[in-house]
C-alpha cells in the first residue's frame, strides 16, 4: 500500500511539475521541452482558445496588460521612469498646518475651483498620447511647392522678386489718394414722380408701343383689375372692445355686457331643446301600435270602388262570363278600326279652298283689330306715360331698397362655404372675478382665435372647423405572450 501510495504521488508530482514548465528534481521527472505537445487545428476557434488558455499565453496576456496599464496610469514603463517622477521629498508638515488654519471662506473658494464630478468623469485619465493624424499635417503638391520655395529663395539671392512681392511694393511707394466726400451741395438733386402715373419717366421708352405686344413681351405688367381693389367687407379690422370688458368697468357697462352674453347663451339653450323636443321619443299615446303600422304601410294601395261588395268581372262569374266579355271587347275593336280609317280620308279640293279662304279671313280680321288698337292708343297716350312713370318709380324704388339691403349687408360674413359663420363667445368676467389693477388681472380670450374669427367676419377665409380623425379600420388589441405568461 506504501509503495503503490508513493508511485502514485510521484506521478502527480512529474505532472504538476511538467505542467509548470521547470524541471523538477524527481528522478522521473521529464524535461518540459521534450515532452509532447497537443496537436490540433490551429485555424479554429476552438484553436485560438485553447493556445489562449496554455501557460505561455496566459503570461504573455498578463504581460501585456501590465504594460498597458502602466502606459494609460504612467504614461509609460515604470521601470523606464526617472526618479523624481516616482518618489518626492516630504519637507514637513506645514502644509498639514496651513490645511488646518483655512477658513470657512477659504474653503468654500477651494471648493468652487474643485471640478464637479460630472466633469471629471468625462475627462480623459489615459496617459497614452493620440495617435497622430496624418491626414491633417499631409499638404497637397507639398513636393511641387517646395521646389517652388527653393527657386524663389535662389532667385531672391540674385535680386528678383516674385510678382505679387513687387506689386505690393510698387503700391507702398504709390499710395492711393482719398477722395474728397461729396457735401450736401454737390448732391444732383434727383427728380420726384409718380411711379404709377401716366407720365412716368421709366415708361418713357415704351411710350408708342403696342400694348398688348408690351404685355407678352413682359415689359409692361398686367393692369390691376378693379375689383382687387375693393375689400370683401367694410367691418373694421380692429373692433373696439365693450366697456364692460375693461379691467375696471362701471356698473352700468359691465352689466350691459352680462346681460349681452346671457341673452347669447338663452338663445343657444332655446335651441338645444328644440333639438331636444324634435328627437324626443313619442308619448304613450302617440307611440306608434302595430295595428297604426300596418294601416301606414298600406296607405296608397287599396283603391275604394263604388261597387263595394260586387264581385270583380271575370273572378267569381266564372269562367264562362269572362270568355264572353272578352269576346266582346274583340268585336267592339273590329267596328271601331273602319271608323278611325274613314276619318282621315283624303279632303276634296272645295274643303281645301274653304279651309284657305277662312284662314287669310282671320289673318285680315287679326290686322285690322291691331291697326284699330294702335289708332286707340294715340288717345292713350297720357295714360302709357303715367304707366312708364309708375314703373320707373318702381324700378328705383326696388334698386334703392336693393342697395341698401346690400350696403345693411356689406358688413355681414357671407356664405363662402358649407359652414354657416358662427360669432364667437363674448369675453366677459363675473363680478366676483373682476379686478381692480392690471398685475392680478384674470386674461379672457385668445388673440390667435380673435384674428382667426375676424378673418372669417371680414369674409377673407370661409368659415372652417377642425379636421376629424376618422379611422379606417377598427383597432385590434393584442396581448403579447411576455405579459400573458405572467401570472400575479
Amino acid at each position: 500500500m506504501a509503495a503503490g501510495s508513493s508511485g502514485c504521488s510521484g506521478n502527480l508530482h512529474s505532472k504538476s511539475e511538467a505542467d509548470s514548465g521547470f524541471l523538477g528534481l524527481q528522478p522521473t521527472s521529464v524535461d518540459p521541452a521534450l515532452r509532447r505537445r497537443r496537436r490540433g487545428p490551429r485555424n479554429r476557434k476552438r484553436g485560438w482558445r485553447r493556445l489562449a488558455q496554455e501557460p505561455l499565453g496566459l503570461e504573455i496576456d498578463q504581460f501585456l496588460e501590465d504594460v498597458r496599464l502602466q502606459e494609460r496610469t504612467s504614461g509609460g514603463l515604470v521601470a523606464e521612469a526617472p526618479d523624481e517622477k516616482l518618489f518626492f521629498v516630504d519637507t514637513g508638515s506645514k502644509d498639514r498646518e496651513l490645511s488646518k488654519k483655512r477658513t470657512k471662506g477659504q474653503k468654500r473658494s477651494l471648493l468652487l475651483k474643485k471640478p464637479l464630478r460630472v466633469d471629471l468623469v468625462l475627462e480623459n485619465t489615459s496617459k497614452v498620447p493620440a495617435p497622430k493624424d496624418i491626414l491633417a499635417h499631409q499638404v497637397p503638391n507639398a513636393k511641387k511647392l517646395k521646389r517652388k520655395e527653393k527657386l524663389w529663395e535662389k532667385l531672391a539671392r540674385q535680386g528678383e522678386l516674385p510678382r505679387e512681392v513687387r506689386r505690393a511694393q510698387a503700391r507702398l511707394l504709390r499710395p492711393p489718394v482719398a477722395k474728397a466726400k461729396p457735401g450736401p451741395q454737390d448732391t444732383v438733386q434727383r427728380p420726384v414722380y409718380d411711379l404709377w402715373a401716366k407720365d412716368n419717366p421709366l415708361e418713357q421708352p415704351l411710350a408708342g408701343q403696342d400694348t398688348f405686344f408690351l404685355e407678352q413681351t413682359k415689359k409692361k405688367g398686367v393692369r390691376r383689375p378693379p375689383r382687387l381693389l375693393t375689400k370683401p367687407s367694410q367691418a373694421p379690422a380692429m373692433e373696439v372692445t365693450p366697456a364692460g370688458a375693461s379691467y375696471n368697468p362701471t356698473f352700468a357697462d359691465h352689466q350691459t355686457l352680462l346681460w349681452e352674453a346671457h341673452e347669447v347663451e338663452l338663445q343657444r339653450q332655446k335651441e338645444a331643446e328644440k333639438l331636444e323636443r324634435q328627437l324626443a321619443l313619442p308619448s304613450g299615446e302617440q307611440a306608434a301600435t302595430q295595428e297604426s303600422t300596418f294601416e301606414e304601410l298600406c296607405q296608397g294601395l287599396l283603391e275604394e270602388s263604388d261597387g263595394e261588395g260586387e264581385p270583380a268581372v271575370g273572378q267569381d262569374t266564372g269562367p264562362k262570363l269572362a270568355g264572353e266579355q272578352a269576346g266582346e271587347d274583340q268585336a267592339g275593336g273590329a267596328l271601331a278600326a273602319p271608323t278611325r280609317l274613314a276619318a282621315v280620308e283624303k279632303k276634296t279640293e272645295q274643303q281645301r279652298r274653304r279651309e284657305k279662304a277662312a284662314r287669310m279671313l282671320r289673318v285680315q280680321q287679326a290686322a285690322v283689330r291691331a291697326a284699330r288698337l294702335r289708332h286707340q292708343e294715340l288717345f292713350r297716350l297720357r295714360g302709357i306715360k303715367a304707366q312708364v312713370a309708375q314703373r320707373l318709380a318702381e324700378l328705383a324704388r326696388r334698386r334703392a331698397r336693393r342697395q341698401a339691403q346690400r350696403m345693411a349687408e356689406a358688413d355681414r360674413p357671407r356664405r363662402l362655404g358649407r359652414l354657416k359663420y358662427q360669432a364667437p363667445d363674448i369675453d366677459v368676467q363675473l363680478s366676483s372675478e373682476l379686478s381692480g389693477s392690471l398685475r392680478t388681472l384674470k386674461p379672457e380670450g385668445n388673440i390667435l382665435r380673435d384674428r382667426f374669427k375676424s378673418f372669417q367676419k371680414r369674409n377673407m377665409i370661409e368659415p372652417r372647423e377642425r379636421a376629424k380623425f376618422k379611422r379606417k379600420y377598427k383597432v385590434k388589441l393584442v396581448e403579447k405572450r411576455a405579459f400573458r405568461e405572467i401570472q400575479l
